[in-house]
């Protein structure tokens, strides 16, 4: 792959990532998601606001802006990743935006799945459980992000570079949580009532 193709597959990646699915899922229904609840716009928060089937369609979209990027490379697994980052960093950091965007969990589980799906059904599960439990979908969040990390090095099946580009996407990924990180420690996170 040429330099230039790959330089434009990161920015259309980027782009792809800054889709607003929260906001405009929200905004169907009246509701102005970044004045809800958190403010975040994420599925976590549209589910607080709307109930678990807009929860599902948000968290849907928002997989697929990084698999799709994610899956359309994987034959060529460093620009995969590139891309995967890509669109995690245009979701967190949307220019469209002003830089304010979601906090990249559903993103980054969309990276996860084509190239480890059996990681991402693994954290998936996992975060519905401690969610579930807990009512803190940012403790559960907290939580899935290092498991993804583990469970990659516990699967041996990829290069070395593969796992620090993971510890990269995950990093930035939990740098977006330290607001839930403090408020936990506080004890005044936010629990996550879906409506039904």
């Amino acid at each position: 792959m040429s330099g230039i193709v790959l330089a434009c597959a990161i920015v259309a990646s980027y782009f792809f990532g800054t889709l607003p699915s929260a906001i405009i899922v929200a905004r169907s229904k009246g509701v102005d998601i970044t004045s809800f609840g958190s403010g975040n716009p994420g599925a976590s928060n549209v589910g607080r606001a709307l109930g678990f089937k807009y929860f599902i369609v948000v968290f849907v979209i928002d997989v697929a802006k990084g698999a799709i990027p994610t899956l359309l490379l994987l034959n060529h697994r460093p620009a995969a990743y590139l891309c995967g980052a890509a669109a995690i960093v245009g979701h967190i950091f949307p220019i469209t935006r002003k830089l304010k965007g979601g906090k990249g969990v559903a993103t980054g589980a969309g990276v996860l799945l084509p190239l480890f799906p059996i990681v991402m059904i693994i954290c998936l599960a996992t975060w519905l459980a401690v969610m579930k439990i807990t009512k803190k979908a940012g403790l559960a969040s907290v939580l899935a992000v290092p498991l993804a990390i583990v469970l990659v090095i516990m699967l041996g099946h990829h290069e070395t570079w593969e796992v620090f580009a993971f510890v990269g996407i995950a990093a930035l990924i939990e740098i977006r949580h330290i607001g839930n990180i403090k408020r936990m420690i506080s004890g005044n996170e936010n629990t996550l009532e879906v409506k039904k």
